[in-house]
């Protein structure tokens, strides 16, 4: 008898021994990493999922709004971390006011320091900031928003100010996370898209959000040579303007090899997760809005 316990004594240490010997998961390594493109018309909203984060990518249009709310309650989230506007077109910030006045708690607000608006107190983001008293920081090329789980946002552009196209000042962002990372592009056209090949500041990333709606002002050959992307998304709805959606844009994303997803053809909107450097993208209806994390 006191055989038996002894071996078996000694098993037990084993397998605690071994228990303690053996690689762990790092830290956050289920943590989800992805974001939803919401649906919004020919309008851009993006819920980004970092972990127990939350940011939201511009706030699609006034009219689109209902939309944007019904989502965010469909996901719970009671508080934004924070909201980055690219630029001062409607379609983009049309939102933001009702999300300041009724929607989740906004930690943060942050928007482009160049713009075509004559002065920073008459941006629309600077109006709504001071109206609800949202904190407000403002961005330029070369600034980074980090987060504690390892996400870091990094502002490429814009280079420069366009006092003409409001487009050209779209923030462009790069977000890295330990999972992949993104390209988010605004409504930049072929000026801001040139100026920061020119400079180099375009690198691998898992997806790519495309720039203006899919127009054929921007998403060169020579921007998807670098960038790589496994997944392409395109926020717009092509039937109220077809201008969007461009053959061409397309023809030079599958000549890259690219997936495509498009927000028209989901319910919600494009659900784009990460993992390991790999992403993968579906449509999300509402019945499914119970799979997301």
């Amino acid at each position: 008898m006191k055989r038996l316990v002894c071996v078996l004594t000694v098993a037990l240490t084993l397998v605690l021994l071994l228990a303690l010997a053996a690689p762990h998961a790092p830290a956050g390594a289920d943590t989800p990493m992805g974001a939803l493109f919401l649906n919004v018309g020919k309008a851009d909203a993006a819920l980004l999922v970092l972990g127990d984060e939350r940011y939201l990518i511009d706030t699609g249009s006034k009219d689109s709004y209902d939309q944007l709310e019904r989502v965010l309650d469909a996901c719970g989230v009671e508080c934004l971390d924070g909201v980055i506007i690219t630029h001062t077109d409607k379609d983009h910030v049309g939102g933001l006011k009702k999300l300041l006045k009724g929607g989740p708690a906004v930690k943060a607000v942050y928007a482009g320091r160049l713009s075509s608006e004559p002065s920073l107190e008459a941006h629309p983001v600077y109006e709504a900031a001071q109206e609800y008293e949202a904190p407000l920081t403002w961005l330029s090329a070369g600034n980074t928003i980090e987060l504690d789980n390892g996400c870091v946002f990094s502002v490429l552009g814009p280079l420069r100010q366009d006092t003409e196209d409001e487009n050209n000042n779209s923030l462009v962002l790069r977000l890295s996370t330990p999972e992949g990372d993104m390209l988010l592009t605004g409504d930049m056209e072929q000026e801001e898209e040139g100026d920061l090949l020119v400079k180099g500041a375009f690198a691998q990333a898992a997806v790519l959000k495309v720039a203006h709606h899919g127009r054929n002002d921007a998403t060169s050959a020579a921007l998807l040579r670098l960038v790589k992307p496994q997944w392409a998304v395109i926020s717009t709805n092509a039937q109220t303007h077809p201008n969007t959606l461009d053959s061409q844009v397309l023809k030079r994303l599958e000549a890259a090899g690219v997936s495509v997803a498009v927000t028209q053809d989901a319910e919600v909107g494009i659900w784009v997760s990460l993992s390991a450097g790999q992403a993968n993208a579906r449509p999300i209806s509402w019945e499914q809005m119970h799979q997301l994390p």
